[in-house]
């Protein structure tokens, strides 16, 4: 997911360079290259949706996962405190944070824990 991530930002700074190339060959008047221009980005656009349906794909089947497993309860905050001893005691601990992408997809408003066990 992250170097989905990554290949969205190198191909939208891409084409932000080529918007700012475009502008500029149209204050200088030239017309010869604003064709392979449009042409290219047309093909950045369709590239950077694809890799974007992509990496939602991969959350939507995560959050399933997660969301699949049969406890799940809000994480209190001595608990966020000192989460590595809340996950040494429950193996398989998954913990979502609301402000990640995944919290975000799967409409989180606090962080919560999902376990195969009570916890």
């Amino acid at each position: 997911m992250k170097q989905q991530a990554a290949e969205i930002k190198r191909l939208s700074d891409r084409l932000d360079a080529l918007n700012r190339k475009e502008k500029e060959i149209i204050t200088k008047g030239l017309d010869t290259d604003l064709s392979e221009i449009d042409a290219e980005k047309v093909t950045l656009q369709a590239e950077i949706e694809r890799l974007r349906q992509e990496k939602s794909q991969v959350l939507s089947a995560k959050a399933q996962k997660i969301q699949k497993m049969p406890f799940s309860r809000p994480i209190t905050k001595a608990e966020q405190a000192d989460m590595g001893a809340l996950k040494k005691k429950v193996k398989g601990l998954e913990v979502v944070h609301s402000m990640t992408a995944l919290g975000r997809e799967m409409g989180l408003k606090e962080v919560m824990g999902y376990a195969r066990g009570k916890f």
